[in-house]
């Protein structure tokens, strides 16, 4: 499978590509095998591509990234209210898992970048637990200043990881690699916002049926009710997906 030959969709000026997980998967192997560093993947969910009508850079830096895929039901539907055949939700932490049983029979080494202190840790002894044969081969919490910044793109660059994992928070984890990206030698860089506390242990994920009904969002609402006010940018994206479909622009 060739990246450039995979079909896109335009939401509110965002690319994401047309493809489900397996397919995802698929791409990141390849770009690991390319050994070309630097390639940027986004999981993209509604909030994001809502942000970037006000910030432009966030916009640029989506569309210029290797892969783009669909993190979130908000995503999956405008896409398929927009008329794209979008095939299923690809988000980051289950992208996460998948790229780590890939990694384990394939021998991909991967860096995790992120969370609180002790977390990145954790979060790669359970996965290498979760998935023999799996090497992660450092970690580093994300609570750094910029002036720390060389020391730990000098760390990272050492361990030569296929995969560098940046769990930093959407969108600040876009601007990082973004900013990064041409410094890290690392073939794939995936921000994977906060996984790192799930798979820790530290935060629960939703149960499965809420995973299955889409209700992914309403659980962390619940669990979490101070995200209510980044929850109020889901109805003005609805509003604008449907102004672009009917062709309105203000």
């Amino acid at each position: 499978m060739i990246i450039k030959d995979i079909a896109t969709a335009s939401i509110l000026g965002c690319k994401v590509h047309l493809l489900n997980m397996a397919e995802a998967v698929q791409i990141v192997e390849q770009l690991v095998k390319d050994g070309q560093d630097g390639n940027q993947v986004v999981t993209l969910n509604a909030e994001i591509i809502y942000q970037t009508k006000k910030e432009i850079e966030l916009q640029r830096i989506i569309n210029s990234a290797s892969l783009v895929t669909a993190d979130g039901i908000g995503t999956v539907w405008a896409a398929r209210v927009l008329g794209y055949p979008q095939k299923e939700r690809v988000s980051g932490i289950d992208l996460l898992h998948e790229v780590c049983a890939a990694g384990a029979t394939r021998g991909w080494k991967l860096y995790l970048l992120g969370a609180a202190p002790g977390v990145a840790a954790k979060a790669g002894q359970k996965l290498e637990r979760s998935y023999p044969g799996l090497k992660v081969c450092g970690s580093r919490h994300g609570y750094f200043s910029q002036q720390d910044e060389p020391k730990i793109i000098a760390e990272i660059n050492s361990k030569s990881p296929d995969i560098l994992l940046a769990a930093l928070g959407a969108p600040k984890q876009e601007y990082w690699i973004d900013q990064k990206r041409d410094a890290l030698k690392a073939p794939v860089c995936i921000g994977v916002g906060g996984s790192f506390d799930v798979i820790a242990g530290i935060k629960k994920r939703a149960p499965k049926l809420f995973i299955m009904l889409n209700l992914e969002w309403l659980y962390r609402l619940l669990t979490e009710p101070s995200r209510w006010k980044r929850q109020l940018a889901l109805p003005a994206f609805v509003l604008a997906v449907l102004k672009q479909k009917y062709g309105r622009t203000n």
